[in-house]
């Protein structure tokens, strides 16, 4: 009897839930087939045929080259390219200040601790767009222009026409040397790991253990002397009114990073303090009674098992920062929403395709982002013998 009555519960939710899947599917069916009509009566032609079309204006920051007969298909990727290298730079270095902030805010230092409390409260209390334009219209705009440049060791120089760094003659030179970087760091992590377990398993580290430290230096240097002369660096010269030479970035591309990583940071600085606040502090008391330093104790004990509290809602934060990159169209950085959803839009007034490209590069970015977070906290957990 009680089976009877739950396999009618059972048959009347499966009923319940198509007939929920079909009104779902015919609201779809009623908006595209209204979309297509106001666009067959606007004279709007549909499809993505215009990607093959020349966008035909001017790009201030491109990474690939680009002129006027550029297509909208490879506008899209230059783009997309920009907002990338923002989103890049701004994970590293808010990943970088989040954890030296987080570390002034325990130091047995008042006065450390106290600048890391001001950073703390100061830049997680201001919105993120108003810091924006504080970088952007009362920093950046307001330096001095390129003959009075403010000058680092020589080879940096930062004006009110953005910051002038040194660069390989061949962009590509510069992609190959750090793609090599990025995969010496990810086969010297294996290989660190692999050194572990070598060691719980043998009672001491093989005779390799240290090749892990040295790969990401290795693999660099491999790619140096296979690209030969084509790695030479260019330096920024002051040539008339302005910079020549090297790798010239905008006072847009400066202002954003600049912005998201030190914000990104405030919220980054406290996630790893809980982190850390979160492991017993006899741990401590164990490790410095081993006679491990102060630093060893922080890196090999401590923050490992801090990453368990850490890594999920860093997550969060990194999907933030990539979002929050949109924010570029405030101050005309041209990054994928300013380029493509504003001035594709207004040129080819196809804005159902655009919008919807947009908003798949942005799920793709999270979805891509937090899949890599939560493979990495899967094996870091399984590495340490922890579970979330």
């Amino acid at each position: 009897m009680a089976q009877a009555a739950r396999k009618k519960t059972q048959g009347r939710g499966l009923l319940l839930q198509a007939l929920a899947l079909l009104i779902v599917v015919l609201i779809l069916g009623l908006i595209i087939h209204n979309t297509v009509l106001n666009l067959e009566a606007r004279g709007i032609a549909s499809g993505f045929g215009f990607l093959s079309q020349p966008a035909g204006f001017d790009l201030a920051f491109h990474l690939l080259p680009y002129d006027e007969t550029t297509t909208f298909g490879q506008l899209f990727i230059i783009a997309l390219l920009n907002t990338l290298l923002v989103s890049a730079i701004g994970v590293v270095f808010a990943s970088l200040l989040g954890l030296l902030v987080a570390l002034a805010r325990l130091s047995q230092n008042p006065l450390i601790r106290l600048l890391g409390t001001i950073y703390v409260e100061t830049l997680r209390n201001i919105p993120l767009l108003l810091q924006l334009f504080f970088w952007y219209f009362a920093v950046l705009r307001n330096l001095p222009g390129p003959r009075e440049s403010l000058e680092f060791f020589g080879v940096v120089y930062l004006n009110n026409r953005g910051l002038s760094i040194p660069f390989p003659m061949e962009p590509a030179a510069a992609f190959y040397i750090a793609l090599a970087l990025i995969l010496g760091l990810i086969v010297g992590h294996y290989l660190r790991q692999a050194a572990v377990k070598k060691r719980v398993e043998a009672g001491r580290f093989p005779a390799w253990h240290l090749l892990p430290y040295a790969i990401p230096v290795i693999f660099p240097l491999l790619t140096l002397l296979l690209l030969g002369q084509r790695w030479q660096i260019s330096w920024p010269e002051l040539q008339g009114f302005n910079f020549s030479g090297g790798l010239q970035l905008i006072p847009e591309f400066v202002s954003l990073v600049a912005a998201l990583s030190l914000y990104t940071a405030a919220f980054v600085a406290e996630i790893v303090r809980a982190g850390i606040l979160s492991v017993q502090k006899g741990q401590m008391e164990a490790s410095e009674a081993l006679g491990l330093t102060r630093l060893d104790t922080m890196r090999l004990v401590i923050l490992p098992q801090a990453l368990r509290v850490i890594l999920p809602p860093l997550t969060s934060q990194y999907l933030n920062l990539v979002k929050n990159s949109s924010l570029a169209a405030a101050i005309a950085f041209p990054d994928l929403v300013l380029v493509f959803s504003g001035t594709a839009i207004n040129i080819t007034g196809q804005a159902v395709e655009i919008m919807a490209m947009v908003m798949m590069v942005y799920l793709l970015l999270s979805l891509s982002i937090s899949a890599a977070m939560n493979r990495y906290q899967s094996k870091t957990l399984h590495y340490l013998g922890q579970r979330s």
